[in-house]
């Protein structure tokens, strides 16, 4: 018989418990590499939603990572999307993209999944105080106010300005921002007498028209038209044509539809916006923070670029052309 001595066996215990750990570690890095996010968007018939959900998706796919998805129903449709968290949170999800449908009734949930140690970023808006989530991926909306402002102001030519605006609720983050950006780039201000009138629409094709059709009844001299964005303009632009009317339409989105009707004329500039973008720049934060301990923080912007075929000196900006072969929702 052979006998070991206790040294002997106590370097083997400690050897074997070694081999134990580093095996625990390469399993614990595997399960890491192949973690869940969440990536909850608002409704997906909206292309705008759809197209960042979509990068999302792709991104993380890209990345090795397993996801799960949801959507609001409605628009303002909280309540499903913290149903959604809750169930992302229980599931033990590492990260999760947020669309918020509402920036105050979705802070409280975040910061139960934060509290739960999981990364959570916004995009398209933020939440209500904006540090609520870790950060925020973005246009900033106000910027392509300004900007689409600026560029209507400079269509003029120094003529008599009459300016109309279609708007959305302007309680709304995005909305009561473009609105804002709009007015500052322009020069406006609240009273202002170069300013005929407003009108709040559902940001749609039909209340964009029916509420044109209105203004111009009152105000036959409207030579400039602020929307909220690309459907709103179409509807207003085929009120202008049946009046018989000439008002240099603006508007903020990107959208393949709305880059057409630039090119067609219906629509002399819009702001694109990019949510392949957003969606991207998210998910990657999540992955730098997971896997490199890269927490992200702060409002992100996100890029904008105006589109249009009568460009102004000082002003940056491409054509309809190059905007279809970058626009989204198609």
């Amino acid at each position: 018989m052979i006998k070991h001595s206790g040294k002997a066996t106590t370097s083997l215990i400690v050897f074997a418990a070694a081999a134990i750990s580093l095996a625990a570690s390469a399993t614990a890095q595997a399960q890491d590499a192949k973690y869940t996010i969440g990536i909850v968007e608002q409704q997906l018939a909206n292309p705008f939603f759809s197209r960042l959900q979509q990068a999302g998706v792709a991104r993380a796919k890209e990345l090795g990572l397993e996801v799960m998805t949801a959507e609001s129903k409605v628009a303002g449709d909280s309540a499903s999307q913290i149903n959604a968290i809750e169930n992302m949170i229980n599931r033990g999800v590492k990260g999760i993209v947020l669309d918020p449908a509402n920036a105050f009734a979705l802070a409280p949930i975040v910061k139960t999944a934060r509290d739960a140690g999981i990364i959570v970023v916004t995009t398209n808006t933020s939440l209500d105080p904006a540090d609520a989530a870790n950060a925020s991926y973005e246009t900033d909306n106000l910027a392509a106010g300004d900007l689409i402002g600026k560029w209507a102001r400079a269509q003029l030519a120094g003529k008599e300005a009459h300016v109309a605006m279609l708007d959305y609720d302007l309680s709304d983050k995005t909305a009561g921002a473009r609105h804002n950006g709009f007015m500052q780039g322009f020069g406006l201000k609240d009273g202002s007498a170069e300013l005929s009138g407003t009108a709040l629409t559902k940001a749609n094709v039909e209340t964009g028209q029916s509420s044109m059709e209105n203004l111009l009844s009152a105000h036959g001299d409207i030579n400039v038209l602020y929307t909220i964005n690309e459907p709103a303009a179409q509807g207003a632009a085929l009120a202008i044509q049946q009046a018989g009317a000439t008002v240099i339409v603006t508007s903020i989105d990107g959208s393949c539809s709305g880059v057409r009707s630039v090119a067609s004329g219906e629509i002399g500039a819009t702001v694109m916006q990019f949510p392949t973008k957003m969606g991207e720049l998210a998910v990657d934060a999540i992955n730098a923070a997971v896997t490199n301990g890269k927490t992200p923080s702060g409002v992100n912007n996100s890029g904008t670029i105006l589109i249009t075929d009568k460009p102004v000196d000082g002003i940056e900006s491409q054509t309809s052309e190059w905007g279809l072969k970058n626009c989204w929702g198609e």
